[in-house]
Parts: structure tokens; C-alpha cells; sequence
């Protein structure tokens, strides 16, 4: 005699949906969780690395020192540009000034001939005040004659061949240069001497034919 299977046995055991849903909700919610977990931590992070008291001292005390070091030097720089416009103030009036003086220098070299009469010693006072007045404003002349040529002062108008003299060295002025403190106003024109060129030596062909 056959049983027929029971109707329990029949009925297969099913997970309830209510169960299967609460745990995906769950497993959801416990992965969200772990974001607020991170930004805590940042947060306490963030807190611990705030300045001190005394590194914000420290700041600002540097930032203090570095501030007055700047006003310091802006202090000496203005200071320095004001001593500079004192002493080179008539620097262009001078330069301007400079094509008088060499043609009173020629008028003076003219009157040289006759240096008795009143005219020649009229200008030799002259002279004399202004060359206090150059001198009251820094102007000195620059030395050229004897000297050993210098681009930074001369200004080689012409070579000589000179054989009395070293080369290089300066054998004339043209035009007499000037400098104020240590501002050039204007170079010295000179003339430079030069080793005079040996002489040809004439070739072995030469010299047979001349035998």
C-alpha cells in the first residue's frame, strides 16, 4: 500500500520577503556608515593640526621683523636717492655749460701771446672763478696727457706713430673731459700714440737682384 506524500512535504521551505528585505536594508545602512566614520576623523585631524599659541607668536613676530627689515631699506634707498638728486642737480646745466668753457679755454690761449696786457689778465681771473665754481660743484678735470689711454675716460680721436713714446699712452688733448664725483660729464678727446711700423724687409729675390 502506497502513501501519497504529505502535504508538508510538499510545501518547500521559502525565506520570508519581510526577512530577505530588512537584511539588504540593514547591510545597506551599515555601509553607509563607514563616509561618516572618515569625515570624523578628518575633522579630529583638522583640530589637532591648529597653530599653538606660540607658533602663532612666532608668526607674527617674523612677519614684524621682515616688515621693519622693508621699512628699513626703503628708509636708506629714499635716503640715498635724495643725496643723490643734491649732488647731481645741475648735472645738465653743467654739461650744457661745458662747449662755453672750452671756448673761453681757446680765447684765453689767444690772449697768452701778449700776457701783459689787461685783456689776458682779465681772463686769467676769470678762469680762476670758475674754475672754484667746478670745483664747489664736484667738477674736476679728467687727467689725459701722459696717461696711459682709457676708454672708460678718453676718447681716441686719432693714432700717432710715436717712437719717443709708449704705445697706448696719451700724447695730446683735443677736447678736455670732465667728470662730477664719480658721474662722467663728458670724455676727453685725445690723441693716442702708436709704435711706429717696422720696416719691410725686402725678399731673398729682391736682395739677389740688387747684388
Amino acid at each position: 500500500m502506497q502513501h501519497e506524500p504529505s502535504g508538508e512535504a510538499e510545501i518547500e521551505e521559502q525565506v520570508p520577503v519581510e526577512d530577505s528585505v530588512e537584511a539588504e536594508v540593514a547591510g545597506q545602512d551599515g555601509e553607509g556608515e563607514e563616509p561618516h566614520a572618515e569625515e570624523s576623523s578628518a575633522g579630529e585631524e583638522e583640530e589637532q593640526a591648529e597653530p599653538t599659541a606660540e607658533e602663532q607668536i612666532a608668526e607674527w613676530r617674523e612677519r614684524a621683523m621682515r616688515s621693519a627689515a622693508d621699512l628699513e631699506n626703503f628708509r636708506k634707498r629714499m635716503e640715498r636717492e635724495k643725496r643723490e638728486a643734491r649732488c647731481y642737480a645741475n648735472q645738465l646745466l653743467l654739461e650744457e655749460l661745458l662747449p662755453v668753457f672750452d671756448n673761453f679755454q681757446m680765447g684765453l690761449q689767444a690772449a697768452a701771446a701778449d700776457s701783459e696786457s689787461m685783456i689776458y689778465r682779465g681772463m686769467e681771473m676769470v678762469k680762476k672763478q670758475l674754475d672754484e665754481f667746478l670745483s664747489s660743484q664736484g667738477v674736476e678735470e679728467i687727467r689725459a696727457e701722459g696717461e696711459i689711454f682709457d676708454p672708460s675716460v678718453h676718447e681716441a680721436v686719432s693714432q700717432e706713430e710715436c717712437s719717443d713714446s709708449e704705445e697706448g699712452k696719451v700724447l695730446r688733448v683735443i677736447r678736455r673731459g670732465y667728470r662730477m664725483s664719480d658721474r662722467l660729464l663728458r670724455p676727453a678727446n685725445v690723441v693716442v700714440a702708436r709704435a711706429p711700423e717696422p720696416d719691410e724687409v725686402p725678399a731673398p729675390a729682391e736682395r739677389e737682384e740688387n747684388k
